[in-house]
């Protein structure tokens, strides 16, 4: 992902002073694996009149430690995190897992800490996972020049649905793309079985949980999966990869941005 500010091309002068100054969390697997989220997610923002720049200083948001109960670890990688984002109007990442370790589990790590718990609440409250934000805060309601010729499913992230009620967001907003005809997906809050460290530490039910996923998704008769945790789409992808199912899977934000031209998830790497 390219560090740096954000172009605000198509503003004038005067809108780019007035408009809201994002910080974009590009999170460690779309860095690593799905660069073109974290360019989609840039669109998507700039539609919403927002500048946008991606601090070169940010790292994991810590989650991998902070669920494995290493709070010493966690720590230090947060505060790299909130001293990266500090001036920012906001703080935006496209998923809902680390947009909930730095909304809701920030705080309570710094809990012995009042100088470091006062800079965590303060950066929990200004972070916001992307679709929600675009809706939620920034008030869109429609996607510019967007188009997806297909049916497609939806897969709701537990901590974006959980911690942060991301549900509606996502479909209101999908609802506007041209040709794109959506399918509820059965069960589709239940986890794909993929929860971070959790499908490393019980592997067994982690894939007997993605079969059962990948079945539904299959049912559904849909040719696109889409969701908005890089995660889970990974997970979800390799399995029907493996099953040879016909099913293209994207993350959310590339349809919404109309960023369609590289390959689905688990097609081919990108470069």
């Amino acid at each position: 992902m390219v560090s740096g500010p954000g172009s605000m091309s198509g503003t004038s002068s005067s809108e780019a002073r007035d408009a809201p100054r994002i910080g974009l969390f590009v999170t460690c697997l779309v860095d690593f694996f799905r660069p073109s989220v974290g360019f989609a997610a840039v669109r998507l923002l700039e539609q919403a009149g927002c500048a946008v720049e991606v601090p070169a200083a940010q790292t994991c948001c810590g989650q991998p430690a902070y669920n494995s109960g290493d709070r010493a670890d966690s720590k230090a990688i947060a505060r790299d995190v909130i001293a990266a984002f500090e001036g920012f109007d906001y703080v935006v990442a496209p998923s809902g897992s680390c947009a909930g370790m730095l909304s809701h589990h920030y705080p309570e790590l710094f809990a012995d800490e009042p100088e470091w718990e006062r800079r965590a609440r303060d950066l929990a409250r200004r972070s916001f996972e992307l679709v929600a934000f675009l809706v939620d805060v920034r008030g869109m309601q429609a996607v510019a020049d967007a188009a997806y010729a297909g049916r497609v499913t939806y897969h709701d992230g537990c901590s974006g649905l959980r911690e942060l009620k991301v549900k509606r967001q996502p479909r209101a907003l999908l609802s506007s793309v041209a040709g794109l005809e959506l399918t509820e997906l059965p069960g589709a809050e239940v986890c794909c079985g993929f929860g971070g460290t959790f499908c490393v530490k019980y592997p067994e039910i982690s894939n007997r949980m993605v079969e059962e996923k990948a079945a539904d998704i299959v049912g559904t008769g849909a040719d696109t999966l889409l969701a908005g945790d890089l995660g889970c789409l990974l997970n979800m992808a390799g399995k029907l990869k493996r099953q040879g199912a016909p099913v293209r899977v994207r993350h959310v934000a590339e349809v919404l941005a109309g960023m369609t031209d590289t390959p689905a998830i688990g097609d081919t790497p990108e470069p």
